[in-house]
């Protein structure tokens, strides 16, 4: 591709994204709008100061006259000073309307995201969407304020000086229309290339970055393995290529001034050679000779600020596409028309003939049916399920890795909406629910659930926002937090760290769990959320379960036999498909997968933590 049509193309883009963008400058408009107005008054006065230089000099003191020496040098300050003080509004409204516009950006970002799936998180990723609200809305902070100043400044600067030269000598104006063309030329050359350069730039900022963030959040990996001289060399590599790219794009724009100083200083001669003989002839003044010279560095310093801004915009281009694809995402998950069902009756759970895929190609009916007939449909992590699970059952669900149980569980609160078929909820489609009816009444314990920096309190609160300190510390009980809770210092009031990393990973799952019981939901799903807990802290988990919550239906998602064996039922899950659903005693005699899972588990004395 041609610089032309990546320029152009480039420049497409960004003006179509500016327009997406533009509304968000919401109530910082006014300052968005004054800010142009202003830089306009002030060159409109910094591009009138060197005319009346020349009547000081023509006017005054060639001509012997203090008093208009006088009044012009008291005319000059007034104008001076309207400069700075239109300088300085300006600058306070460009920051106003810059910063403002950043953080709308910012707000309308997060609270979009805030309705998004997990569909539309996986769209973008999680680093994605952090980078994008971040070092994205930063560059674009900062080319909204080059374009409110500097691309209003310089175009003005550059027009309103030539048309200043060719009011004072036509002829002598033509001396920089030349070196307009010599240098406008030459920084063109320099900046089709250094956009291109900055492109791999900000590629090879993302190979360094994604080093550093691998290495340190696996830095006990590295450490384990003795990997620090590996991971050195990689480092190394990443910043070496940074290093060359930005030696060849820096090394490119160092030119940039001494080109401008070499056209200045051309014009200056060309200038001092022409302008002495059009003076000695009578066609022009000191005065204006020496205005010139003023408006020759205005000129091409113009043009030079105005390279470096569509520099500047065009690096930004990509900035404004990335923020706009988030501002236009729309959720794949929304309340019905009218708001939805709003009361849960029951926890009672219907899957008809539901397949699931994350990616969801559109497929025809007919196609669709025809690939579940022929068992092809090989990018469906669920496949033609159909169960009926009554209110306050205790549901074991237990399968290989990516057999599909964590997903099939996520469809229940619609995380994730399923592709074909219908999940069912209390005798209702989920999707005719209120979405935070539904999910307030489906409590879901994830394998990575988080907590949050904050109290033990402040992280329980988040299953019951008004919840007193009784409720918590029952819910606790429930799920034997209580045991280690009692034992810190602050008990509830004990700080946890972001990610809870001052708590094991068997009392974070604990806390988990418990926060998920304040909601007193309908149904509860426990993915994996007893793995870190010992055997006899997850049969007590249990046994509170089935007795505390006997109207609440559980579904349990586990790799140990153990953990399911009394539940009601059990569904055996392969391939996203249901090879079994019947008690741990029946599936036994009847389903060779989940008898040799049980054996395997089982041989040599089973767990070594099983109680006693």
């Amino acid at each position: 591709m041609t610089f032309r049509h990546y320029n152009l193309s480039t420049l497409f883009f960004f003006i179509l994204s500016a327009i997406q963008l533009i509304r968000q400058i919401g109530s910082f408009r006014r300052a968005a709008l004054l800010t142009p107005l202003f830089t306009s008054l002030e060159v409109v006065m910094g591009v009138l100061i060197p005319y009346v230089t020349s009547w000081i000099i023509d006017r005054g003191i060639m001509a012997g006259n203090l008093r208009n020496v006088f009044l012009y040098g008291l005319l000059m300050l007034v104008m001076a000073a309207f400069s700075l003080a239109f300088g300085i509004m300006a600058g306070r409204c460009s920051a106003k309307a810059s910063t403002g516009f950043a953080y709308n950006l910012r707000q309308s970002m997060y609270a979009n995201i805030q309705t998004f799936s997990f569909s539309n998180i996986d769209k973008f990723s999680t680093a994605g969407l952090i980078t994008r609200m971040t070092t994205d809305v930063s560059s674009l902070q900062n080319a909204f304020q080059t374009i409110l100043r500097a691309s209003v400044r310089a175009p003005l600067n550059l027009v309103f000086s030539v048309l200043m030269c060719v009011f004072i000598n036509f002829n002598m104006s033509l001396i920089f229309v030349v070196a307009l063309v010599v240098l406008g030329t030459a920084l063109w050359l320099i900046i089709s290339r250094t956009v291109k350069l900055f492109s791999q730039v900000f590629l090879r900022y993302d190979d360094l970055n994604n080093c550093v963030q691998e290495n340190v959040s696996a830095i006990r990996v590295v450490k384990s393995f003795v990997r620090e001289d590996y991971e050195n060399s990689k480092f190394r590599a990443a910043a070496e290529a940074l290093y060359r790219l930005f030696v060849k794009t820096e090394s490119l724009q160092a030119i940039n001034h001494p080109l401008m100083m070499l056209v200045v200083y051309g014009c200056i001669i060309s200038l001092s050679w022409f302008g002495a003989h059009y003076v000695v002839l009578g066609d022009l003044t000191t005065g204006q000779l020496t205005s010139l010279f003023t408006y020759v560095m205005t000129i091409l310093s113009s043009l030079m600020m105005l390279s470096m801004t569509i520099v500047q915009i065009t690096m930004s281009a990509a900035s404004a596409r990335r923020i706009a694809e988030v501002l236009d995402e729309k959720a794949d998950i929304a309340d019905p028309p009218g708001g939805g069902i709003m009361t849960v009756d029951d926890g009672s759970i219907d899957f008809s003939h539901v397949c699931f895929s994350y990616h969801k190609e559109a497929t025809s009916k007919a196609t669709f049916m025809a690939l579940l007939q022929q068992s092809q449909l090989t990018d469906y992590a669920i496949k033609d399920i159909t169960l009926h699970i009554d209110a306050g059952q205790t549901i074991g669900i237990i399968g290989g890795t990516g057999c599909g149980k964590s997903t099939l569980a996520t469809l229940v609160s619609r995380l994730y909406d399923a592709t074909e078929g219908v999940v069912s909820v209390g005798g209702h489609d989920v999707k005719d629910y209120n979405v935070e009816a539904l999910r307030n009444n489906v409590a879901m314990v994830l394998q990575n659930n988080q907590l949050f920096s904050g109290s033990i309190l402040d992280n329980l609160r988040w299953g019951k926002p008004d919840a007193t300190e009784e409720e918590c510390a029952e819910a606790c009980r429930l799920a034997c937090a209580d045991e280690f809770i009692e034992r810190m210092p602050d008990r509830y009031h004990t700080h946890i760290e972001q990610n809870g990393t001052n708590v094991s990973g068997g009392q974070r799952q604990r806390l988990c769990i418990a926060r998920a019981l304040l909601k007193h939901p309908k149904i509860l799903v426990l993915d994996d959320s007893t793995s870190a807990c010992d055997t006899a802290t997850d049969a007590k988990i249990r046994h509170a379960l089935t007795h505390e919550l006997p109207g609440t239906t559980k579904l349990i998602i586990a790799q140990r036999i153990l953990s399911v064996q009394h539940a009601d039922k059990i569904i055996v899950m392969n391939g996203g498909r249901v090879l079994g659903f019947d008690t741990h005693d029946n599936l036994l005699k009847t389903n060779d997968i989940y008898k040799e899972i049980y054996q395997i588990q089982t041989q040599d004395g089973g767990d070594f933590d099983a109680p006693k």
